[in-house]
């Protein structure tokens, strides 16, 4: 019904920079908050960022400073500017959104989805 997809990521030197993005697309009849979680290797996986359909934003204490969370509502889309610091920003790193999501018939149902994850990789 409703599906998310990241791009952006790959390998980057620690000290660069790297934009994430992911764009919904489905029966989407609202998009409620939107954010990055990452899982490193052998770790749960962990809230980055959050930004609400208003623009409020909150942030893991470990990327504050550093990170930069941002959405366009026209076009369902949540964006992760990442200013890497070290290589322990590795991991894959997942949107997510919650979703009111028509179903027909007048319906809707609300709905937590989830992007398949973009591998970042940052080098020493």
């Amino acid at each position: 019904q409703v599906q998310l997809a990241e791009s952006g990521g790959g390998l980057v030197q620690a000290g660069g920079s790297l934009r994430l993005s992911c764009a919904a697309s489905g029966n989407i009849f609202r998009i409620n908050d939107m954010g990055w979680y990452r899982q490193a290797p052998g770790q749960q996986r962990k809230l980055v960022a959050i930004i609400s359909s208003g623009g409020s934003t909150n942030y893991a204490d470990s990327v504050k400073g550093r990170f930069t969370i941002s959405r366009d509502n026209a076009k369902n889309i949540v964006y992760l500017q990442m200013n890497t610091r070290k290589p322990d920003d590795t991991a894959v790193y997942y949107c997510n959104a919650t979703v009111r999501a028509y179903v027909g018939a007048g319906t809707y149902q609300d709905l937590e989805v989830w992007g398949q994850g973009t591998l970042v990789t940052v080098s020493s």
